[in-house]
């Protein structure tokens, strides 16, 4: 991870732009899509080089936040799950050379659930990569200009837009989350979640995965 990192910072030059900020324009097509359980765990976050410094736990509370905002707008009729774990973060510091122009990132890897049938839809963690957006405030560098809790607030809100737009792609591609049919009894699959199994605060990736029934 930390060798990646090191490559995420050589290629913030050619990153796009991504705008987390956008929660008052359309939904995006996930079709029955709602959300159940929402984890985040951080059981091998590494920070970056030229990093402020933030704690899992500050990380967990804040992408679970971004994650809250951006997939609870969606109201659809089947429930999936989202396990998410941060990996590595780069916050920009103060005090670097503007021609430098260093940039915060952040690394996620995300697997998303079928409630109902207790399986994934993505056999492999989808890697997530998220940059701050660019903006005045950020083109010398936000380590200059916006505080870290701001850093990490807009670097999480980025990565559920991009998990978001990478869902929307999914559903396009492979009908994720469209129209399935209902159970033998005729009635709609209930949209509160199957209890999730115990978490700890360093659980994995598998830790969404619903109880049997």
């Amino acid at each position: 991870m930390k060798q990646v990192l090191v490559l995420v910072m050589l290629l913030m030059g050619l990153s796009a732009c991504t705008d987390g900020r956008d929660l008052s324009e359309p939904l995006a097509d996930l079709g029955n899509f709602h959300l159940g359980h929402n984890v985040v765990v951080a059981p091998n976050i590494v920070k970056g080089p030229a990093s402020r410094d933030a704690s899992k736990e500050e990380w967990i509370e804040v992408m679970r936040d971004a994650m809250e905002a951006r997939f609870t707008r969606y109201e659809g009729s089947r429930v999936y799950n989202i396990g998410l774990s941060v990996e590595g973060y780069v916050l920009a510091v103060a005090g670097i050379p503007v021609v430098a122009a260093p940039r915060s990132a952040l690394i996620v890897r995300v697997t998303a659930w079928d409630d109902a049938k207790a399986e994934k839809l993505n056999t492999e963690p989808e890697v997530i990569t998220a940059f701050e957006t660019f903006s005045g405030e950020t083109v010398v560098s936000s380590g200059l200009t916006q505080s870290r809790e701001t850093q990490m607030a807009n670097l999480t809100a980025n990565a559920a837009k991009l998990i978001e737009d990478w869902l929307a792609e999914q559903n396009q591609e492979f009908g994720w989350f469209q129209n399935v049919a209902k159970p033998a009894t005729g009635q709609p699959v209930p949209l509160v979640p199957t209890p999730a199994p115990g978490l700890a605060p360093d659980a994995t990736l598998d830790a969404p995965e619903p109880a049997a029934s």
